[in-house]
């Protein structure tokens, strides 16, 4: 993988791992890590959670899609924020340079490991459930995905190592 010019993209629900195990990952790979949430409250100088707050949901997916778009690097590991999956532009931008992994895991766990999803940033709208959500992005991740890496029962560690296995051998195909 040190050879490759590719990036690395992990997709999926909050709570999923994509930044704890993007790290790991880029660690693991020689890769620079890069988290799209990170770039989106540099860039706007807010929480995710406040631009939800003053602007809505959509204005989250506007900016989150333009800071898709905007990133032009190589040899990255890339996290997501869980709604980078609505944006075919910015998705299409990303997979012509990387290979794109969902960290799937069940509704159970997310609910588990995110608590009150109402303060999390979260882009859904006003009275979507988590369970809804969940759902409606469950087929947008697999769309976009190369690479699936179920993640359940793994620890960060564990689900790393599966990750950088599995992109190695999409990489050889």
């Amino acid at each position: 993988m040190q050879q490759d010019s590719r990036n690395i993209v992990l997709i999926g629900m909050p709570g999923s791992g994509k930044s704890t195990v993007g790290v790991l990952l880029a660690k693991q790979t020689g890769l620079s890590f890069v988290d799209t949430d990170v770039l989106i409250q540099a860039r706007t100088g807010r929480t995710l959670q406040e631009i939800v707050d003053q602007d809505g949901y959509l204005a989250l997916r506007t900016i989150e899609e333009q800071v898709l778009l905007d990133l032009a690097v190589t040899r990255h590991v890339i996290s997501t924020g869980g709604s980078a999956v609505y944006s075919e532009a910015g998705m299409a931008h990303l997979r012509a340079s990387a290979d794109v992994v969902f960290l799937d895991i069940p509704l159970a766990l997310v609910r588990q490991r995110i608590g009150d999803y109402g303060s999390r940033g979260i882009a859904r709208r006003p009275d979507q459930s988590l369970d809804d959500l969940f759902e409606e992005r469950q087929s947008l991740y697999l769309k976009h995905a190369d690479i699936v890496i179920r993640g359940e029962g793994l620890a960060q560690d564990a689900l790393c190592l599966a990750v950088a296995s599995a992109v190695r051998a999409h990489r050889r195909r």
